[in-house]
């Protein structure tokens, strides 16, 4: 029954991407624009070409291979990349390229999360037009309307509403494959193009066009990456008894039965996914197939949040408040800051081209870059973390680099029609994240150059009997052996210390969760001083108070109404390159240490100092 539960639940959030492939998948992919005459070999070549892509993409590369790739359960690019450098463990230089693609994969993941609710969901209402021509006007703003109201209602959470995305999805699935069963009874012929001859014939008989044109097939898998990002919601059983199931077979009918259309009535191409079903059913499709795109775009928008949390928490974008929208279930998050970008970029997509037709030349970019870089990091774990021989990795991982490398620089061909959009967003992330982590870096190594060793200090004072005030002072600090500026300032102006000091570091490590039994360690210093660390995974939410409770298993008794935090605000004077001062202008809008850390407000003392990059 468990088991059950969660691969309905998996239908609505690991499947409403690729699921509402069939919308334009096979619209794009015989685009007259191509070149390509629509006649009956070329109809089983697209149609061939579709369908085993599908098999070796998302049955062979995600649900055979990657979906083995799991961190401690928890999969997507920041998952499979902290995986890939403990893999390669002590080789600085692979490590440094490790990073670099695993954040350029990740970068053009926000791509992708602004494109999937800007296709799908205008796609979906396009199905109005083929009732009448009169809707044509109202569309874009139609979907756009839809898109701002979604995004508005993310504060409230997705509990409730997401009770419903599995049985709709469920229903979706089944109503797509009937409609394919339904025009493949009525043209068998189109079975053929299961032949594999087929899709090679497609892809090497037109020239330029038959490259080109895959830059089309390949939206025919859009949203499998979401296969392996939410592993660690639904298992990967549960996503893979969901895909050959029902949707591996009901995508596969669905693009047959367009194919089937297509060859009885090349007029179709107009819209051929509304127009494979009988004229009673076109609206009742509409108002599903919208609220398929509105399942998908929701399941794309709660994955930007999640990868947000991760990258903050792996040291790549400044901190950002991050609010937990139900108190029952983890991983239910917003992120005010993300959500208000993504629907500005989102509503000037829409807008911006139009119809799905030109938003299809943007999607193969962003979608394709991040695939990439999921099979390159996959690499890694394979031979190093795995173990396999060499040539079996290169065999294996080779071949389906070889197949993502062809489909993305078919993409490449679409830049200047649309494919320059989520490039140009990938590279102002990936310069956003590589200049942050960089500038993180920078930063602790000045100030440990300008700081006192934190143990010998200590010693010393609590030598020399200081005055003492009652109550505990918790220092927060990156770096543990060093004395905190915050210290040091607190020391000038009052002159006096708290009879319970304690130095407190929280540290994320490269894997999702890291249990309470390891999460806190404590070392006494001098007196009644003490060193804490504590460990967080970069799928956990981090409670400072929470944490400090544990320490008291360990000797470091600490009352929470008897304690002060005192956090030091660096100013952060630029002299170096505009890189540092990019950093600088990120570090003074970074959000509040003291909400990401869920410290109470009103017992923190910020005390500052000043630090040259």
């Amino acid at each position: 029954m468990k088991q059950a539960k969660l691969t309905l639940l998996a239908l609505g959030v690991v499947y409403g991407d690729i699921g509402t492939s069939p919308l334009y998948a096979v619209k794009e992919t015989f685009n007259p624009e191509h070149g390509i005459p629509l006649e009956a070999a070329n109809i089983l070549g697209g149609l061939s070409a579709i369908f085993w892509a599908l098999m070796v993409v998302v049955s062979l590369k995600y649900v055979a291979l990657v979906l083995r790739a799991d961190n401690r359960g928890e999969g997507g690019v920041m998952a499979l990349l902290a995986l890939a450098l403990s893999a390669v463990g002590e080789r600085p230089r692979t490590a440094a390229l490790l990073m670099l693609v695993g954040v350029f994969g990740a970068s053009l993941f926000y791509g992708d999360a602004v494109l999937t609710p800007a296709i799908s969901v205008l796609s979906a209402v396009e199905g109005l037009e083929v009732g009448t021509a009169a809707f044509k006007p109202y569309v874009v703003p139609l979907a756009a309307g839809i898109l701002v109201a979604l995004f508005v209602l993310q504060r409230h959470g997705t509990g409730v509403v997401g009770l419903l995305f599995g049985p709709v999805c469920a229903l979706w699935f089944l109503a797509i494959g009937a409609a394919g069963v339904w025009n493949i009874a009525q043209q068998p012929a189109i079975l053929e193009a299961l032949d594999p001859r087929h899709a090679l014939r497609f892809a090497t008989a037109h020239g330029f066009a038959s490259f080109v044109v895959l830059g089309a097939v390949l939206l025919a898998f859009t949203g499998a990456e979401a296969l392996y990002a939410d592993m660690g919601h639904f298992g990967r059983r549960a996503i893979r008894i969901a895909w050959y199931g029902l949707v591996a077979p009901a995508l596969v009918l669905n693009y047959f039965g367009q194919g089937a259309l297509l060859m009885a009535d090349p007029k179709a191409l107009e819209n051929p996914f509304y127009l494979s079903f009988p004229g009673w059913a076109l609206y009742p499709m509409v108002a599903l197939a919208t609220a398929a795109t509105v399942i998908a775009s929701q399941a794309t928008i709660s994955g930007a949040y999640s990868m947000t949390q991760q990258a903050i928490q792996l040291g790549y974008l400044p901190r950002m408040n991050v609010v937990h929208t139900s108190s029952r279930a983890f991983g239910q998050i917003y992120v005010p800051a993300v959500n208000w970008i993504l629907l500005a970029v989102v509503a000037a997509a829409v807008i911006g081209f139009g119809s799905s037709s030109r938003l299809a030349s943007a999607y193969g970019v962003a979608v394709m870059g991040t695939m990439l870089a999921t099979t390159f990091l996959t690499f890694f774990v394979v031979r190093y973390g795995w173990g396999y021989p060499l040539w079996l990795c290169v065999l294996a991982t080779g071949f389906f680099m070889l197949v993502d490398a062809t489909f993305f620089a078919a993409a490449l061909h679409k830049v200047l029609d649309g494919g320059w959009f989520p490039l140009a967003l990938g590279a102002a992330l990936f310069l956003l994240m590589t200049t942050w982590h960089r500038g993180r870096a920078a930063l602790h190594r000045q100030l440990r150059a300008s700081s006192v060793p934190l143990a010998p200090f200590m010693k010393s004072l609590m030598s020399d009997g200081p005055s003492m005030v009652a109550g505990t002072a918790v220092y927060l600090t990156a770096t543990p052996d060093v004395t905190p500026h915050a210290l040091l300032h607190s020391l000038k102006h009052y002159r006096v210390l708290h009879e319970r000091v304690v130095f407190l570091t929280v540290e994320f490590r490269d894997v999702p969760w890291v249990p309470f039994e390891e999460r806190v360690v404590c070392e006494r210093l001098a007196g009644d001083c003490w060193r804490v660390l504590v460990r967080y995974g970069f799928m956990n939410q981090p409670d400072v108070p929470q944490a400090l409770e544990l320490c008291g298993a360990l000797g470091l008794e600490i009352e929470p109404m008897e304690t002060s935090f005192f956090l030091s605000r660096e100013k952060i004077v630029p002299v170096a390159s505009w890189r540092d001062r990019l950093f600088a202008a990120m570090a003074r809008n970074a959000g509040n240490v003291t909400d990401y850390f869920n410290i109470p407000t009103n017992r923190v003392i910020e005390l500052g100092t000043r630090v040259e990059i």
